[in-house]
């Protein structure tokens, strides 16, 4: 039977290039502190930019079991940071996964460091026996999911969502849609991206990346007409998601609640970027959220800093929000391109100004784009309220997905 319950967020975590914890990542928001760098290993593995988010590798020996570690890959190292941080933000202990089903679904979409080390075991040795059992739990796509639910003891959904640069908004909003029909109460939903210079060598064969080496902090410059390229970066986000009348029924404190999820697929070039399947997306988005364009308040844009993508973006901007209230910024200008968790990380991060009122600027943008020229972009941080959020993430293969989130 068809049900439709509210769904809320009650905990977030976060570890990124701009901050370990919620509080950092505030702080560096509100400042406009980017988070990219040089990593000089990629010069001499042959990379034509050796620009990333510097993101720190947590330290979890003493923390997690060896047993539980040995599977871990690098991108799952960052996810338990991040979940450990959600549940304890959400109030939800030990001992409550341990008697309640809660299920995990998160967006990855690559694992390629233990794939390349387990090849090349195999090229030097000839022998699977060296191999190992943690490096098959490390190189699947569902590694971070399938780490989580053991560590955490989690017994409800738990799948992965591979939808590239969409992975990790696609993954809340099927969070929202099994809690809204009544088949899961609460849901640990996120994204999860590994930073490794083996797993970005193919993209950066495609000439997607920021050449600015001179100046990393300023590299990632969405809708600048001087834009030249991505930085890619990474981490985790993670998200409680459950039902309203659940969270309130065990006393939690409700952040913000998630009212509309929309999705598209452009069905064109496997890189090409749409903008009418862009606002497909938003508009699937802000009618399952019962929402007018112009009562969003702020927008989290997907813009990467691409030529093509930051353009067909703000073509659909402008189409749907040109003379409307909402602000518009891409917190991609300091994160860098956060790719397969972006989504989810771009939803704390709303959140996060939500919670403290203000508007993260979209740095670097000295002289918009042609395109992007009659966008409400803020360029410095604007300290004001906001209700209602809308959150942009596209992808590889023209798959798009759009949230609305509420506050509380």
């Amino acid at each position: 039977m068809y049900q439709n319950r509210r769904v809320v967020i009650t905990g977030m975590g976060i570890w990124s290039c701009i901050g370990k914890n919620k509080e950092e990542v505030r702080d560096s928001l509100y400042i406009g502190r980017s988070g990219i760098g040089i990593e000089p290993i990629r010069i001499d593995y042959g990379y034509r930019s050796p620009l990333t988010g510097i993101v720190e590798r947590p330290n979890l020996k003493g923390v997690i079991d060896r047993r539980l570690r040995v599977g871990l890959s690098e991108e799952a190292e960052f996810a338990y940071m991040a979940a450990n941080e959600a549940f304890r933000h959400a109030d939800v202990s030990d001992d409550y996964l341990l008697n309640n089903e809660v299920g995990v679904i998160i967006g990855n979409d690559s694992s390629a460091k233990p794939v390349i080390e387990t090849s090349n075991i195999m090229n030097e040795k000839h022998d699977s026996a060296l191999i190992g059992s943690g490096l098959i739990f490390q190189s699947m796509n569902s590694t971070v999911n399938m780490n989580l639910s053991t560590i955490f003891h989690l017994r409800g959904v738990n799948f992965t969502i591979s939808a590239a640069c969409a992975s990790g908004s696609h993954s809340i909003g099927i969070a929202y849609m099994l809690i809204k029909l009544g088949l899961q109460d609460m849901i640990l939903a996120g994204g999860a991206q590994e930073v490794n210079h083996f797993s970005m060598a193919s993209f950066d064969a495609l000439g997607a990346f920021s050449a600015r080496v001179d100046e990393p902090s300023r590299a990632s410059r969405p809708f600048d007409k001087d834009r030249d390229g991505l930085v890619p970066s990474g981490g985790a986000a993670a998200l409680v998601i459950e039902e309203y009348e659940h969270a309130r029924a065990r006393g939690a404190n409700i952040l913000a609640e998630v009212v509309g999820y929309g999705f598209s697929s452009n069905g064109m070039g496997i890189s090409q970027p749409s903008d009418i399947g862009s606002i497909i997306a938003m508009s699937r988005a802000l009618k399952d959220a019962d929402v007018a364009a112009d009562d969003i308040d702020y927008i989290n844009a997907h813009a990467t800093s691409t030529p093509q993508g930051d353009d067909y973006e703000a073509m659909a901007l402008d189409e749907m929000f040109r003379g409307k209230k909402a602000l518009i910024s891409s917190t991609k200008s300091m994160t860098g391109h956060e790719c397969w968790m972006a989504g989810a990380s771009e939803i704390v991060y709303s959140i996060l100004m939500m919670q403290n009122n203000f508007v993260a600027p979209n740095i670097n943008l000295d002289s918009p784009s042609t395109y992007a020229a009659n966008l409400n972009i803020a360029r410095e941080t604007i300290d004001r309220p906001i209700d209602l959020i809308l959150s942009n993430s596209f992808g590889f293969g023209g798959t798009n997905s759009a949230l609305v989130i509420k506050k509380i």
